[in-house]
């Protein structure tokens, strides 16, 4: 990490949990003397990692938190963290829908933080097993005139059975995705790698996701870089099968050059990326 005084908090914390990642551990006179930094910054990131639960403060340093494949926490914990990716993530991954086009998002929260960024999309149509996606085109419906706002989209919720994150999975679900072909699907996901492609911990979430895959021309994942390197209980679907990932720029360049040789599209919201390909 190179030395630099004039780092934001936000980039300065995605350096240092990169580094305690790649490492296994790190000390904090370590990362005071590579980000130019005073020893009380340093415990003041850390504490904020930590509160994340995405490194675990031992004495003197930090430690990466490995979860159990299976874990899955829930919307309101998830919603909390990398807020500022997620905007930027939104914002970027928004540009890319058409008006009068199908469009598919799944679960999580940066797709619900992309859903904001779609209410002035015109005549959108838009499947989902988000409730709480949703919900914010619903919402946005019932604020407007009687009758819905002029070009609002017209939202298809798929039913099924909710998960700790308000998605709806299960063969209902499945069923209805199937039946379906959007322009494209906007996925946000537990954990990307290359050895795991797209992963997640609920197996049932799994088999619905590898639908909303099937039924897609082509599909754009939203995934903040704390997402690379994360692998989940049950892969759905390869990296040979996303047509752009949108992440932000907390990315390393290690891991930005390995997405590079091996997806079509990368665009760093919040930076520079390679071109949508």
């Amino acid at each position: 990490m190179s030395e630099n005084q004039n780092l934001l908090a936000e980039q300065r914390r995605a350096l240092i949990l990169d580094e305690v990642r790649r490492r296994g551990g790190v000390r904090v006179n370590e990362l005071t003397r590579k980000l130019n930094v005073s020893d009380m910054t340093v415990r003041r990131d850390l504490d904020a990692l930590a509160r994340q639960g995405v490194i675990e403060k031992v004495h003197g340093g930090a430690v990466p938190v490995v979860e159990a494949s299976t874990h899955e926490p829930g919307f309101e914990a998830k919603s909390a963290l990398e807020l500022t990716a997620k905007e930027d993530i939104a914002r970027a991954a928004a540009a890319m829908a058409v008006p009068g086009s199908a469009i598919a998002l799944s679960g999580g929260t940066t797709t619900y933080a992309l859903a904001q960024h779609l209410l002035d999309v015109p005549d959108l149509t838009v499947v989902t097993n988000s409730v709480r996606v949703a919900d914010v085109f619903h919402a946005a419906q019932r604020s407007g005139a009687p009758g819905g706002r002029p070009g609002a989209a017209t939202v298809v919720l798929t039913g099924g059975v909710r998960t700790p994150s308000d998605s709806l999975v299960g063969p209902v679900a499945d069923r209805a995705i199937a039946a379906l072909h959007f322009d494209v699907l906007f996925l946000g996901v537990h954990g990307i790698s290359v050895e795991a492609g797209l992963s997640t911990p609920n197996l049932a979430e799994a088999e619905t996701n590898r639908r909303f895959v099937r039924s897609a021309r082509r599909v754009v994942v939203v995934a903040d870089h704390t997402k690379w390197g994360t692998v989940g209980l049950s892969s759905f679907a390869s990296l040979d099968e996303v047509s752009t990932l949108v992440t932000d720029a907390g990315l390393s360049t290690a891991a930005r050059a390995e997405i590079e040789e091996r997806l079509p599209g990368l665009l760093v919201a919040g930076g520079e990326g390679s071109g949508d390909g």
